[in-house]
Formats: structure tokens, sequence, C-alpha cells
């Protein structure tokens, strides 16, 4: 078995900020038939705010999120968006919070920040898609080499495993019903890390993050997401090297086609005993085990 290697020498240093994730407010229970009634009580409701992200001092993205693990969403979302190349590009986070929301403040390496400054300065001028900021078609689908293959894989128990245990481990969802999840399994099936955010890309950054932040080699182990798996989402999977994605939900057809050029196993709708395996069948079929 490979030992799990060390973490990083982080040049980076971050001001943490703790964040609920959640609020109390109150609500009117309404119910109907012959058992109707009405009553006033406090619920939890899950915090989305406005995060804004800024590169050495530039204004990159704003985004809504859950304000939990924002160092990890920092580190992640500046990983899968291309932005750094590695953990090591990351100098400094801090945390700022504003009425309107709050500001994440990174420092970044001079050549990534040169690489973004051209990025923006090609897409001035161009029409807009409207795809999350993206100003051109050609600039959706990031130019990423295939996952390096693996000779042994994850077998069937091990993700049905991971996914029933996914739902028990997001206690702001279990609060507030207002949350998805990804979690990191290893290749026996332990869920080991969980993040949770509104947003299915936040939640999937912020874990990304906390795998890059622990120097996790993504070839011990698979994510387990609780929703669908869309484009974005496996394509954010490879750049972290993640060569396994099993979502609870369906994918979409652009999710499967990139996940095949990408190496990457996508399978979907991962709930009891069963999951539909839509790309790379051959990853799990390698380890023996499909039943």
């Amino acid at each position: 078995m490979t030992p799990k290697p060390e973490p990083l020498p982080y040049a980076y240093s971050v001001e943490t900020t703790s964040y609920v994730g959640s609020e109390s407010a109150a609500v009117l229970r309404i119910g109907t038939g012959e058992h109707s009634k009405f009553h006033q009580e406090n619920d939890r409701l899950a915090q989305e705010v406005a995060v804004a992200l800024e590169f050495n001092g530039i204004s990159h993205a704003t985004l809504l999120a859950t304000p939990t693990d924002l160092e990890d969403f920092a580190l992640g979302f500046s990983l899968t968006e291309g932005i750094i190349r590695s953990a090591s590009d990351l100098y400094d986070i801090e945390l700022s919070e504003r009425a309107e929301g709050i500001v994440i403040q990174a420092q970044i390496a001079s050549a990534c920040l040169h690489e973004l400054k051209m990025r923006r300065r090609n897409l001035a001028g161009r029409t807009g898609c409207g795809l999350c900021g993206i100003e051109s078609l050609d600039e959706v689908r990031r130019v990423l080499p295939p996952v390096t293959a693996r000779h042994e894989w994850v077998s069937t128990p091990a993700i049905l495993e991971a996914v029933a245990q996914l739902r028990t481990q997001q206690p702001l969802y279990q609060e507030t019903g207002a949350t998805h999840a990804a979690g990191w399994a290893s290749l026996d099936g332990r869920l080991l890390y969980v993040r949770e955010d509104v947003g299915r890309h936040n939640a999937l950054d912020k874990l990304i993050g906390h795998l890059l932040r622990e120097a996790i080699d993504p070839a011990t182990g698979f994510t387990v997401i609780s929703s669908r798996a869309s484009f974005e989402m496996v394509q954010k999977a490879a750049a972290m090297g993640v060569s396994a994605l099993i979502a609870v939900s369906a994918p979409t057809t652009y999710a499967c086609a990139l996940a095949n050029d990408l190496n990457v196993m996508l399978a979907g709708f991962a709930r009891g005993n069963a999951f539909t395996v839509y790309s790379h069948p051959e990853f799990l079929l390698s380890h023996g085990s499909t039943t």
C-alpha cells in the first residue's frame, strides 16, 4: 500500500474566520387535512451570502456561497478554474466580512497573475455567452490533460458504502435541507472528508481545496457528490486528478463526453444498492467486482 505523502510545505498563510453556515428564523408551520393546524416556531436556514474573490488586489468573480470552509474554497476554486497551477502558487488568503458579503483576498504567484491578466485582456470586448462569467464559447472547456489511469480501482461495495455514508455526514443538510455535499472516500469506501455548500460547485471546490491543503494523493480514493453531475463538476474533478466521480443524481451529456475524454469514470443515480456507470466502466471492472 502506497504511504500517504507528507503535507506540502505551503508558502501561504491563512487568516481563519469561522462561520456557522445556518441561521435561525421564525416560521409558520401549516398542515392540511383531518389534523390541520398551524403554529409558529424557529427553524434553521442555510446561509447564502455573496463571496467576492480578489487575486493580488484584482477583482475576479463574485459567487453566492455558504460561508463555511472558505479557505478551502479559495484554494480549490483557484486550482479548478486554472488560476493557479498547484497549491504552492497560492501564498496568502485573508477573509474580510463586509455589509454586502465576504471578500476573499488571495495572493498568488506573479506568473499566475500574469496569465490571469492576459486571459482577462483577451476576453475584453467579446460577446458574452452568460456562463458563470465566461465571455466566449471557446472558454467554456479548459484544456486539461487526461487523468492518469490506475491499474487498481475501487470496488462496487466501496462505492455503495461511501454513498450510504454521505447523507449521514451532512450536518448542514440535516439542519436545513438546503445544501449540497462533496465527499472524499478511500478505496475501501470510508468517507473521510465532506464539505457542504448551497452550491454544488462550491462544495466540490471546498473539498478539493481541503485535499490540496492536506496533500492527499487523488489516486488513493474517489469523490462522491450529492447532486447531478454537470460538465463543470467533471472538469473540476479532472483538474485535481480525481479519476472517479460518483453522483447521487443524473449526469448530463456534456459531462459524459468530457469524462470520456479526460479518463474519468463517471457514475450517476448512486442510491441504495445500485448505480449507473456512464464512462470508463473498465476502471470498475478491472477491480473484479460488478455486483
